[in-house]
C-alpha cells in the first residue's frame, strides 16, 4: 500500500492521472491492449478532468464501469452511466467500452457484464471510497465471500444520504433502493488498484479504512489485501487519519 496526500482535490486529481495513465500505458506497452474499470461520484471530478487530457492510446483501451442504480435509465441527471458518457467516453477515442444499463432484464445485463469481465484481468481499477467506507456499492456488511463478477445489492441509509447530499438526488425517497455493482472479489484481482479520495466528508471513511480491522463492517479495508493498492488523499481527507501533505 502507497499513499500519498496532496494539498487540494486538484492536485490529487492530477498526480493520480499521471500515475493511471503510466499503468495504461506499461500494459499496453506489454500486451498491446489494457483494460480499464472506473468509478463514478463528485470524488472523481478533478481526477477526470486530468485523466482524459493524459498522453494515453485511448484506442487499444476497453473500460468497464463499476455500477448504476436499478431502474435509473441512462439520460437521468445521477446515472453513472450519463457521467463517463459525458466526462470521460466522449472526451477520449476508447477502443471499447462496457456500460453498467441499470433497466431492462437486469440478469441479461450482468450475464453479459459477467462474460466480459471475465475474458481477461483489469490491468487498471479506479476504485473510490464512499463516506461509509464502500466500495463501488458494496454497502456494508459488504459480501466478501461471492466470485461472481457483478451483483445486485441493497443500498443502505448511509450511502443514499451521500447521494442526496452530492447532489444526485433530490431526496432519500428518490434515490433507488438498489443497484448492480461490480463484487468486491472481482474488484481485488484487478492488477492496480488506484483510489481518489479527497474531501473532508471522506475523513472519517480513510481513518476506518487504514485504522480497523478488515470487516465486511468497513468494506474498503479489503484494498490494504491488494499487492498494489494506492490511495491519494488531499489536506481534507488525510486530516482524521494523522497523515500530512507529503508532496
Amino acid at each position: 500500500m502507497d499513499i500519498h496526500v496532496l494539498d487540494n482535490a486538484r492536485q490529487l486529481g492530477e498526480r493520480a492521472a499521471v500515475h493511471a495513465a503510466s499503468v495504461l500505458q506499461e500494459a499496453i506497452g506489454r500486451q498491446g491492449k489494457a483494460r480499464l474499470l472506473l468509478s463514478t461520484g463528485s470524488s472523481q471530478f478533478e481526477f477526470f478532468r486530468a485523466f482524459v487530457a493524459q498522453p494515453v492510446d485511448w484506442r487499444k483501451v476497453e473500460m468497464f464501469h463499476l455500477d448504476e442504480y436499478a431502474g435509473i435509465k441512462a439520460d437521468h441527471p445521477a446515472s453513472f452511466q450519463a457521467y463517463l458518457l459525458e466526462r470521460f467516453i466522449g472526451q477520449v477515442q476508447l477502443g471499447k467500452y462496457h456500460l453498467v444499463d441499470g433497466t431492462g432484464d437486469i440478469g441479461a445485463t450482468i450475464a453479459g457484464l459477467n462474460e466480459a469481465i471475465s475474458e481477461a484481468p483489469v490491468d487498471l481499477a479506479m476504485i473510490g471510497i464512499g463516506e461509509n467506507a464502500h466500495i463501488a456499492f458494496n454497502d456494508p456488511p459488504a459480501d466478501f465471500d461471492t466470485e461472481e463478477p457483478y451483483i445486485v445489492v441493497e443500498l443502505d441509509e448511509a450511502c443514499k444520504r451521500q447521494q442526496v447530499g452530492e447532489g444526485w438526488f433530490a431526496g432519500l425517497a428518490d434515490v433507488p433502493t438498489h443497484a448492480i455493482t461490480m463484487s468486491v472479489r472481482q474488484i481485488l484481482k484487478s492488477r492496480v488498484i488506484l483510489s481518489c479520495v479527497p474531501h473532508a466528508v471522506k475523513a472519517e471513511a480513510v481513518r476506518n479504512t487504514l485504522e480497523r480491522e478488515i470487516s465486511p463492517d468497513t468494506p474498503a479495508t479489503m484494498l490494504r489485501t491488494h499487492p498494489n493498492w494506492t490511495l491519494y488523499l488531499d489536506r481534507a481527507s488525510a486530516a482524521l487519519a494523522g497523515l500530512e501533505v507529503s508532496e
